[in-house]
């Protein structure tokens, strides 16, 4: 039950993370329609990257890993620290991500991304991602 906890709550803190970010990159239409949906569509983005059969499994690899890291009770900065805590999650999640990209090429990304194009531009911004590039 503990973990359970653990896990809503680290997701909890990184979506207010994203928030942030968020706010600071300014993204253009409805900032808090599109706000509520990022942490649940980026979400399902990396489920649908790891079983799309068309991304290389050294990718869908390392997306079973960074689910496997996000499960895990303990992170590599521990989460009672308040901001730091939750934010080693957000790193991770954007380094997998940013990797799984450039294996992948920005048309996965586009292919398996569930939101609108103004969530998905609203990642790119706050993950820095390359979106012209083509796999």
């Amino acid at each position: 039950m503990k973990i359970l906890i653990g896990i809503a709550v680290a997701l909890l803190v990184t979506w207010l993370l994203l928030i942030t970010a968020l706010l600071i990159v300014r993204p253009r239409g409805s900032f808090l329609a599109e706000a509520m949906r990022l942490l649940p569509d980026t979400l399902r983005l990396l489920k649908n990257l790891a079983i799309d059969g068309e991304v290389p499994r050294g990718a869908r690899v390392r997306l079973c890993l960074l689910f496997a890291y996000l499960a895990m009770p303990f992170d590599i900065i521990p989460d009672f620290i308040p901001v730091l805590g939750y934010a080693d999650d957000a790193i991770v999640v954007v380094w997998v991500l940013r990797s799984v990209v450039r294996r992948t090429g920005a048309s996965a990304l586009r292919r398996n991304w569930p939101g609108t194009p103004d969530g998905l531009a609203a990642l790119a911004r706050a993950a820095k991602l390359n979106l012209q590039d083509a796999a």
